[in-house]
């Protein structure tokens, strides 16, 4: 009788750890379908735009009109406002979250750390929309003050706000990398007799290297991928310059304008977005998949 009871338990147990795993196996899954959910109505949507639209028209066009009576459909505008934008933003980004990370992560004591993290990481709880009216009612008129011929929308304000928006994302993954770096490597540098920075900058930033670039990468696609900041602040218009003091649309920016107005769906103005999307998406993937190598480089360097 106790070994039948004993059985029945394993049974009963063994069926609840199935259970689980066929839960979290669903749970990995939903994120899988959902990507490719997603890259295939962007293609489908896609191959009936360029059934009307050339290729080679939408790569080498340099104006973007799909919403006026004469019509051209060449993506560059609006991807050199995009490239503009995070341009912009990772010049903000990158010194400032590597500088800040060093601090947390080598010179700041714990009370100090346990406050400016969080503080930090509440930045990104901000709504984008909230940074998008701070970029233009705010950074604008006083870049204004130094810039007197400085336009109303300009990328330079978007992409400093956009800068100071990924800036958390940057400081804490890269202070964590930093973090995770062995302490004995630090009691041997200062065994050598380097001081506390040389041991920051030769030591820990070297071996944290493949942590910080995947940090990096994760900023990029942030300040890409940004929509609401450079709506408000960058301008609509699409514009085919790389001069952050003009005005400018980014990929964002026109999917957003376009899918909340009033084009009706399956038309060829309205299916530009999809166009838009997939390059976006082709952008995002080539900077993680440079960021995803740069990072297998170091880590095998170091």
């Amino acid at each position: 009788m106790a070994k039948k009871t004993r059985f029945s338990a394993k049974l009963l147990r063994d069926l609840r750890e199935r259970i689980i795993e066929f839960i979290l196996f669903l749970a990995a899954l939903s994120s899988v379908a959902t990507t490719i959910a997603i890259v295939g109505i962007l293609l489908y949507e896609s191959v009936k735009f360029f059934h009307q639209v050339p290729l080679g028209e939408f790569l080498t066009d340099t104006q973007w009109t799909p919403l006026f009576d004469d019509k051209h459909f060449g993506i560059w505008p609006l991807v050199a406002g995009t490239l503009t934008t995070t341009a912009v933003a990772l010049l903000v980004a990158i010194p400032l979250g590597t500088i800040i990370a060093i601090y947390l992560s080598e010179f700041a004591p714990p009370v100090v750390r346990e406050v400016v993290k969080p503080a930090l990481e509440l930045l990104a709880g901000i709504p984008t929309v909230v940074y998008g009216y701070f970029a233009l009612l705010f950074v604008t008129p006083l870049l204004q003050v130094v810039l007197p011929d400085l336009p109303g929308f300009n990328m330079l304000s978007a992409g400093l706000v956009i800068g100071m928006m990924i800036i958390p994302y940057v400081s804490s993954l890269s202070e964590d990398a930093m973090r995770a770096v062995p302490t004995h490597l630090r009691e041997g540098s200062y065994a050598m007799g380097a001081t506390r920075l040389q041991t920051a900058l030769r030591v820990v930033l070297p071996s944290a290297i493949s942590g910080i670039s995947a940090a990096y990468i994760l900023g990029i696609s942030r300040a890409v991928g940004e929509t609401m900041v450079v709506a408000i602040a960058a301008g609509g218009q699409p514009n085919l310059t790389f001069n952050p003091l003009e005005p400018a649309a980014t990929m964002t920016a026109y999917i957003v304008s376009v899918s909340l107005g009033d084009l009706p769906h399956g038309s060829l103005e309205y299916e530009t977005i999809f166009a838009v999307g997939l390059s976006l998406m082709l952008m995002t993937l080539v900077f993680n998949i440079i960021g995803y190598f740069l990072s297998k480089h170091y880590r095998e360097i170091y």
